[in-house]
């Protein structure tokens, strides 16, 4: 919830810095501040439970449904016409907005498996960077996350689409003080679970079921956030989004004071 007040995860947030976005300098520092409270859960005992080894058909399942999503991509079956005479089918492609601004099947694919493997042998984590740099002084993490943004920024200046400002840029609004708070509860919820979007993903390809639950929130929360008016638009927060952020540090406070370790 707390990433789409915001209008963008980690990922986004770093990559709208790199465009010229400046509304993402306070995503960004909510971010941090968000990921420093979660510091302070961790250093006073929270956790989430000891990973556990789980039966091998387990981790196969997150990547069998993103497998069986990219086959309905590419097949596209059909179930019908609707009342207008149009075909319906599984899979329904976005006309306008974010969601209609992709590259090419086979590019998508080619970079996703690219920057999947860097990812992962690298252990690339928006949120991890941070965390570690603040509770253990390692710099490992924050240097592929500064490597991102120059790569981008650099990117933006060959094909000239640098725009520096705060306003009218694409898919971001200007208010401040909610793009600070919502990447607070960002950097507080991914910090107790262990790290950021694109970190889960990585996780579920691996077979790690904690992650692909992760996942499938995500999935569920971005379509509460759409359907309940808590998502932001490029006019400005929505009438339930800080409510809602709210709320979210609130529970996730709780979270954190609850779920501790206790030593015997």
């Amino acid at each position: 919830f707390g990433a789409l007040v915001f209008l963008g995860c980690p990922w986004r947030a770093y990559l709208r810095l790199a465009g010229g976005d400046w509304n993402a300098v306070f995503g960004i520092l909510g971010l941090i501040a968000g990921i420093g409270i979660g510091i302070v859960f961790l250093r006073t005992g929270f956790s989430l439970g000891r990973n556990h080894p789980a039966p091998k058909a387990l981790g196969w399942v997150m990547p069998a449904i993103m497998v069986t999503l990219l086959a309905l991509l590419i097949v596209a079956p059909q179930f019908g016409r609707d009342a207008s005479g149009n075909p319906v089918g599984p899979i329904f492609f976005s006309e306008k907005g974010p969601g209609s601004q992709h590259a090419p099947l086979i590019i998508s694919l080619v970079v996703g498996l690219f920057v999947g493997f860097l990812a992962q042998r690298s252990r690339f984590c928006t949120v991890g960077a941070i965390r570690d740099m603040m509770l253990l002084r390692d710099s490992h993490l924050l240097k592929g996350v500064l490597a991102l943004i120059a790569a981008a920024f650099i990117t933006n200046l060959i094909l000239g689409q640098f725009n520096p400002g705060f306003a009218n840029q694409p898919v971001a609004h200007t208010n401040a003080l909610w793009n600070f708070g919502g990447m607070v509860l960002a950097g507080l919820a991914f910090t107790l679970a262990g790290g950021c979007p694109g970190r889960q993903l990585f996780l579920a390809g691996e077979g790690d079921g904690d992650a692909a639950v992760f996942v499938v929130g995500m999935i569920v929360g971005a379509g509460f956030a759409h359907n309940f008016s808590i998502a932001s638009s490029p006019s400005g927060v929505s009438a339930f989004g800080p409510v809602t952020v709210m709320i979210g540090l609130v529970i996730c406070i709780i979270i954190g004071l609850t779920m501790r370790e206790v030593k015997a």
